[in-house]
């Protein structure tokens, strides 16, 4: 009987963490989640932190239950959000705290920045979307305010890639999450280092850029120790979306992906990056993708609005329920802009929705329905439509289809609500596409794929995708065969 290999993907967002073992079974790729745990934020020394303890902690755990469960895999991959990072001391010793994009202390320096490079000069240089929370901006940051702790720091790591430090003891920066610092030239696809002279940035704690499949090490002696096994560490694409995008399951070109959870992705793949001052003024980013490709995306609010006020709520309603209630408050006109900064870690989001509508002098949302259609209709599937146009004009290409998938595409209200305003297929599915897009780059590293295109080719006919289409005036969805 053949060995089957498994590939462990661990994968971590805002609010939570998974360990999915992936194999190849009759041609097709399985998965399994063995473990899960709950991820959020701390606050810490003034800030809002993420507790980078208790991860790694819990990504023991889930290398133990491997154990427990005699699966042994043969790598294992991790993928987390982009734009955060640690800084580490000589001896390999975390410096400060690792403070979360969510945390306010970036406020306003965006103008500082400008001081010393314009925005447009910016952008030609790294193409990259403005979003406040940037790591040029949290560098920047602490540059003004914490000049020592830059003094003192011999190494930049991103989440996952100290996540691996802690696994290996190797430090290795990987090519898609070191595109989001905003610090990496888009044409050279390596650090800008003559930017970061500009900005007062030290050069020598960036390391070498490495790509997707590259092995970081096993497992240190101790940490195949505690966990009763060792294997190889590979890096998928780190950040989470490059690793979703991996797992769209199309090879056509001609297609739009949107990965939806906390947050919403939308935008296309190409070979080149566009570093125009028309796309700056759409605001896409051309963050690094898989094998040298750019994702050229904007980042949307998404599912974080919606996380929020479920939370909010006293009743635990099911996504149906909820979907529900929206449905019923389709006769609610505001309107709110998604991307505005007072929707990004508030006290209350539907205080937040409430105080945006009354701010720009609209109706004020009352009951739980109306603020769930208020942040469906408005903030996303309107929103979704405005950015297809807005690709179809930078790209001057018109798009047949949008493929959604992650998490997010289980809601099958939002989804019937985005064919209604985009007017275009869309095919939902894989739902753990960042997981599958993981596991997919390590199986490459195996060459359990030829190349990209079979293993999208297996990914289509391994996992159920559905189309949402619009009959006869309502929304219906239904398998597509």
């Amino acid at each position: 009987m053949t060995q089957r290999n498994y590939y462990l993907a661990i994968d971590i967002g805002a609010s939570s963490g998974r360990h999915i073992l992936g194999w190849i079974e009759n041609g097709t790729i399985r998965l399994e989640e063995i473990y899960r745990f709950a991820n959020g934020l701390i606050e810490k020394n003034g800030h809002l932190c993420w507790d980078i303890d208790r991860l790694f902690s819990e990504i023991i755990n889930g290398l133990k239950k491997c154990r427990e469960l005699n699966r042994i895999p043969a790598s294992i991959g991790i993928d987390t959000w982009g734009v955060d990072f640690v800084l580490l001391d000589k001896n390999g010793k975390m410096l400060g705290d690792s403070v979360s994009y969510r945390d306010k202390r970036t406020e306003n320096m965006d103008e500082q920045v400008y001081k010393i490079i314009s925005e447009k000069d910016l952008y030609s240089r790294n193409g990259i979307q403005k979003l406040i929370f940037n790591t040029i901006y949290q560098l920047y940051t602490i540059k003004q305010t914490e000049p020592e702790m830059l003094n003192n720091a011999k190494h930049f790591l991103m989440i996952p890639e100290y996540l691996n430090f802690l696994l290996t003891g190797q430090i290795k920066n990987e090519y898609t999450n070191s595109t989001t610092t905003q610090l990496v030239n888009a044409n050279t696809q390596d650090w800008d280092y003559e930017l970061m002279e500009m900005l007062g940035i030290p050069t020598e704690i960036f390391g070498k850029i490495y790509m997707p499949k590259t092995v970081v090490d096993k497992l240190t002696d101790e940490i195949a120790k505690t966990v009763g096994f060792n294997t190889e560490v590979i890096l998928p694409p780190t950040h989470d979306t490059a690793s979703a995008v991996l797992a769209v399951p199309t090879n056509d070109y001609n297609a739009i992906y949107l990965s939806s959870g906390t947050w919403s992705l939308m935008g296309i793949e190409r070979m080149i990056p566009d570093c125009t001052e028309l796309s700056r003024q759409h605001n896409f980013t051309n963050e690094g993708g898989y094998h040298y490709r750019y994702r050229y995306l904007k980042n949307i609010m998404g599912m974080w609005m919606m996380q929020c006020v479920r939370k909010e709520f006293r009743h635990k309603y099911s996504f149906h329920e909820l979907f529900t209630l929206a449905d019923i408050a389709k006769y609610f006109p505001s309107v709110i802009d998604v991307n505005d900064e007072s929707f990004l870690a508030p006290e209350s989001m539907i205080a937040a929705v409430q105080d945006y509508c009354k701010k720009t002098d609209q109706e004020i949302p009352q009951t739980e329905g109306e603020i769930l259609y208020c942040i469906y209709n408005s903030s996303l599937a309107k929103y979704y439509a405005k950015v297809v146009k807005e690709i179809e004009e930078v790209t001057r290409r018109e798009y047949k289809r949008i493929h959604i998938i992650g998490g997010g595409c289980q809601d099958v209200f939002l989804n019937r609500l985005t064919a209604k305003y985009t007017d275009k297929d869309i095919y939902v599915g894989p739902i753990e596409a960042t997981a599958v897009g993981n596991i997919v780059c390590q199986m490459r590293k195996a060459n359990e794929f030829p190349d990209l295109i079979e293993a999208r080719k297996c990914i289509a006919k391994s996992f159920d995708v559905h189309k949402t289409e619009i009959i006869e005036g309502r929304f219906w969805e239904y398998a597509n065969d």
